[in-house]
């Protein structure tokens, strides 16, 4: 979930085509990643606004149609859920692209309620092996805010780094502090 007690500065983590290996995808027992299928759309903006992306689902959905929905071919190989025992999706991250078609991973989001479960983990692993699949050799992008730094936690972890830019050494203290 974001935090929104920092101060909010966007920035550009990337993972070099040469970086180690990933550690093994595991999902706690009784959970499973699926592919997005038609309908979906609803699910993604419950879990986008839950962790506080959008102050409505409305407003998700809006943003969906607009970047998601004409895409509907891609959505099925590229935007991945995970379901709880119950079948209820409670995770979501996308293997989407910009429009220089640079590899970008997209909207990860884990439900308050199924956090620290290493979830967004496996998506962040699994998402990752999808980008290099379908981007051989290519370093892969993502944007992301000091408001989001457990998971910048976690994109560290496997091997992202930081982008340098002018905002470089302010986001380094910003994340340091909300260690």
């Amino acid at each position: 979930m974001l935090d929104k007690s920092v101060p909010f500065i966007p920035f550009t983590m990337f993972r070099p085509s040469n970086a180690p290996s990933l550690p093994k995808l595991q999902l706690p027992e009784g959970y499973r990643m699926i592919f997005y299928q038609p309908g979906d759309e609803k699910d993604w903006c419950q879990i986008e606004t839950a962790v506080l992306e959008f102050d409505t689902e409305q407003d998700a959905a809006d943003y969906f149609q607009r970047s998601f929905a004409p895409y509907k071919k891609e959505l099925e190989r590229r935007m991945l859920f995970v379901e709880n025992q119950q079948g209820e999706k409670v995770a979501t991250f996308t293997a989407w692209w910009t429009e220089d078609n640079s590899p970008r991973l997209h909207w990860l989001g884990v439900i308050p309620e199924e956090q620290r479960k290493g979830l967004a983990k496996a998506l962040t692993i699994r998402v990752t092996e999808l980008l290099h699949e379908y981007y051989p050799n290519q370093d892969l992008y993502l944007n992301t805010q000091t408001w989001s730094h457990h998971a910048v936690k976690l994109y560290k972890k496997l091997n992202y780094e930081i982008y340098q830019n002018q905002n470089y050494q302010k986001v380094l203290d910003i994340l340091a502090d909300a260690d």
